[in-house]
């Protein structure tokens, strides 16, 4: 019988373009296939025994011969690419309309209500790198105390301001009054604090970023698992994406090594149930930034740190391995990239080289979770008795 589920997500590790990639500006799309391309080879011999290198060609990161882990990839049947839709999905919710974006930045209208509401004046209002925005706009921000907004091609209404001009509790607080206000035809995915410090010419983000999510339309995975008893501790952003619903008990972390610590110790305790957690900074320090050499560095990070969580792992223990979407640093693009994504699934009760093939969307994994539990889901199509040696 297992007892408890440990859903690790790599934020944005694609493994290649969807057949749709085109349609979202994606082609040629291949998060981990062209960062192992650029930087050389990629070395992550503990990724590479369990079975990465068996779902696309990574370069050095050969075929396994005999897999650790049940291994496949997954399509996103939702409209989107971003993290809200990959993770929702993974829950078992299918988007079938994208959440809106605003390439040309928010109407004039919506920008004045939010003024008014927050009792200030905002800068920017257009799709922008975070990075760039703030060397752009960050020393008028520093002058006028008016917070910085942008956004991306996702689906999110960002807020940045210095934590010496905006304190982090002001900032967070115009956030959820953006929040309050971004519902209809304006329900953004998510509203994102962006706090930064620093000087001019020397800005710099800091790690107190926070998101505001939309709650999930309807039960998902998580919602079922609690109403049930079982406990669903969220690590990282979880909680956010999901506006708390389901969660039973959360962990904060502010970075890729925290989130590692932490799950560790949770894995090494007595607590059951699903652990779901998000690695962001591949995503949000390397993905966004077209910084392959620093994802790689990141993945080789991980990969090393990947045998004292196997050695966390308990009989009744499974461990699932994917990501949410792409974020291509090799491209010109910035942005989120639609792509398929890794599914690597092992544990002692699991059988090793499965080949679980391509699924036709991330909720498989919110079917098979259930399944493991012993309960029902309506979506997504369960590979648990493709896997389970029971």
């Amino acid at each position: 019988m297992i007892k408890r589920v440990a859903l690790f997500v790599l934020d944005s590790a694609g493994v290649g373009e969807l057949p749709d990639a085109g349609d979202y500006g994606d082609s040629g799309s291949n998060t981990l296939g062209n960062i192992s391309r650029a930087v050389g080879g990629l070395k992550m011999p503990n990724l590479g025994r369990l079975g990465l290198g068996n779902i696309i060609p990574i370069e050095g990161v050969p075929p396994a011969e005999s897999p650790a882990a049940s291994y496949g990839r997954m399509a996103e049947k939702s409209a989107g690419k971003d993290t809200t839709t990959g993770h929702w999905e993974m829950a078992g919710v299918i988007m079938k309309q994208p959440f809106p974006v605003y390439p040309n930045g928010f109407p004039a209208g919506l920008i004045k209500s939010y003024e008014e509401k927050i009792g200030r004046g905002v800068l920017g209002n257009k799709a922008a790198s975070g990075t760039a925005i703030i060397e752009e706009l960050g020393a008028e921000h520093m002058k006028t105390g008016f917070p910085i907004v942008y956004t991306s091609a996702d689906s999110v209404f960002q807020v940045a301001a210095h934590e010496e001009v905006i304190p982090l509790e002001e900032l967070y607080r115009i956030c959820r009054i953006a929040r309050e206000m971004l519902t209809g035809e304006h329900a953004v995915g998510r509203v994102i604090a962006r706090p930064f410090e620093g000087k001019p010419g020397s800005f710099r983000r800091t790690v107190n970023r926070h998101d505001f999510s939309l709650k999930p339309p309807g039960a998902t995975l998580l919602n079922i698992l609690a109403d049930n008893g079982v406990q669903v501790t969220a690590v990282g952003k979880i909680k956010d994406i999901f506006a708390g619903e389901g969660v039973t008990n959360a962990v904060s972390t502010k970075g890729n090594n925290e989130g590692m610590d932490k799950s560790l110790e949770l894995m090494k305790s007595d607590i059951n149930g699903l652990v779901f957690t998000n690695l962001v900074d591949f995503d949000m320090l390397y993905g966004h930034r077209n910084n392959p050499r620093g994802y790689g560095d990141a993945l080789e990070e991980l990969d090393r740190w990947l045998p004292r969580l196997f050695n966390a792992l308990k009989e009744d223990d499974v461990l699932i391995i994917t990501a949410d979407h792409g974020c291509d640093p090799t491209t010109p693009s910035t942005d989120h990239s639609r792509e398929y994504v890794p599914l690597l699934v092992c544990g002692k009760q699991i059988l090793g080289g499965a080949d679980l093939g391509v699924r036709e969307s991330f909720a498989d994994i919110a079917a098979t979770v259930a399944e493991i539990f012993g309960l029902e889901f309506g979506v997504g199509r369960s590979f648990w008795k493709q896997v389970y040696k029971g």
